[in-house]
Order: C-alpha cells, then sequence, then structure tokens
C-alpha cells in the first residue's frame, strides 16, 4: 500500500520533469504560443492530447509483464533494479546528456512530423498533443520510463492507469499553467525552469533509488506492514481498494 500510494506522488513528479527537459522546454514558447493563437483554451486540448498519450504508452507496457504471465515477484525485482538505474541516471548529467545524444535521432524526426501538422483548430491542438506525446516519448525516457516501471508494480489495471494518468497531469498542468504567461515571460522563466527542472531531477532520483532498495531488499513490505497497524481503519480500507 505505502509503495502503491507513494508511486502516485513520483509519477506526477516524473511528468512535470520531463515538461522541464532540455529537449522539450525551448519548444514551450512556440507550441503554446501557437495554442493561445488558435483559441483560449488552446494550451488546455494541447495538455490533454498530451496526457492521455503519455497514460496510454505507459498503461500499454506496464501492462506487458501481467500479459506476457510473469510472476509477480520476479516483476518486482526486474523493477526494483530499473528505478534504480533511473534513479542513477538522473542524478547523472552526463548520462542524461548521454542518453539524450542516443535518442535525437528519434526526436528531430519528430519535431519536423510537428511542424507539418496543422492546429488551427481546439481539434487540431489536441491532434498535436497526442502527437507530442508520442514525439517527446524517447527524450523524456528516463522520467517516462520511471513511471511505467512504477505502475507496473500494481496488480490491478485501475492502479496502473492511475499511476500512469498521474504522470499525465504532470506534464500537462505545467502546459496549462505555462499557457497563461506571455511568450516573453515564458522566455524570461526558461532559465528558471531549467534549473528547477535539475534540481527535481536530483531529488527524484534520490527518491527512485531508495524505492528501488526498498523493493529489491522487501523492506517496503515491512513498511507497509507498520502503517496498517498506525492508520486508522477507514484510511486502510480506501487505499487498499485500488
Amino acid at each position: 500500500m505505502s509503495a502503491e500510494l507513494a508511486s502516485y506522488g513520483l509519477s506526477f513528479l516524473a511528468g512535470t520533469l520531463s515538461v522541464l527537459a532540455p529537449c522539450v522546454l525551448p519548444l514551450l514558447p512556440i507550441l503554446l504560443g501557437s495554442a493561445l493563437n488558435t483559441h483560449k483554451l488552446g494550451p488546455l486540448a494541447l495538455a490533454a492530447g498530451l496526457a492521455i498519450t503519455f497514460t496510454v504508452i505507459g498503461v500499454l507496457i506496464a501492462s506487458s509483464g501481467a500479459v506476457l504471465g510473469l510472476e509477480q515477484d520476479t516483476l518486482r525485482r526486474f523493477a526494483a533494479v530499473l528505478l534504480i538505474l533511473f534513479g542513477v541516471v538522473l542524478l547523472s548529467s552526463h548520462l542524461q546528456h548521454y542518453f539524450s545524444r542516443l535518442t535525437a535521432g528519434l526526436g528531430n524526426s519528430g519535431n519536423n512530423l510537428l511542424y507539418r501538422l496543422s492546429g488551427d483548430t481546439l481539434a487540431g491542438q489536441f491532434l498535436l498533443g497526442c502527437v507530442l506525446g508520442l514525439v517527446w516519448s524517447p527524450c523524456v525516457g528516463p522520467t517516462l520510463g520511471a513511471a511505467i516501471t512504477l505502475a507496473s508494480q500494481g496488480e490491478s489495471l485501475l492502479h496502473v492507469t492511475l499511476v500512469m494518468a498521474m504522470f499525465g497531469m504532470g506534464a500537462g498542468l505545467p502546459l496549462i499553467a505555462l499557457g497563461l504567461l506571455s511568450r516573453q515571460a515564458m522566455l524570461r522563466l526558461r532559465g528558471k525552469l531549467m534549473q528547477a527542472g535539475k534540481v527535481g531531477k536530483q531529488v527524484m532520483g534520490i527518491a527512485l533509488l531508495v524505492v528501488g532498495l526498498l523493493i529489491l531488499t522487501g523492506f517496503d513490505k515491512s513498511i507497509e506492514s507498520g502503517l496498517l497497524d498506525i492508520l486508522p481503519t477507514w484510511m486502510t480500507e480506501i487505499t487498499t481498494r485500488f
């Protein structure tokens, strides 16, 4: 239970950090400016498309273990190792740059596709957001991968969907917030946002390392057992429903 609850917050943070990635943030003033020129709700439509695509991609990948018939203990150990690896990547600027170089070709091809799409309507902005989710997936691989790994820890499709929905919300809400600013304001804030992204990655990297080690050692179950003894019955019933 405790691991599942923590996964919601970590997934939301991962989604937010994905928008602050160096390969994503520089494009936001252009994309949001175009969305606002289309309609005042353009950024909302763009964010909704992005959130839905990230959620669908995550659910499909995170559910693949159950489809393949892998045992839950095997999935837990594999997920713990992945979380530790993602944590190390997020803590290392060198590894992040190396990952960016590996995915640069996919990102450039995707960005070329974006420029060809028409977003002259709200539906067009929503479609553009959906394509953004596909285009940016390789670029935000460490954060998206961490969210998918967290989601795969759940034993129900509902939990998997909720975790990935939190990632989608984390990625979409900053777009809506930045859409309320002028393009000049966004450009002024870009440096501060990139710095915040770096700090956020450090925090999340440490959190992923801790969660991964807890799962790998089985100590997360001990913590969960202790929380079940402390928490009131009504709270336990709510959290265990998922």
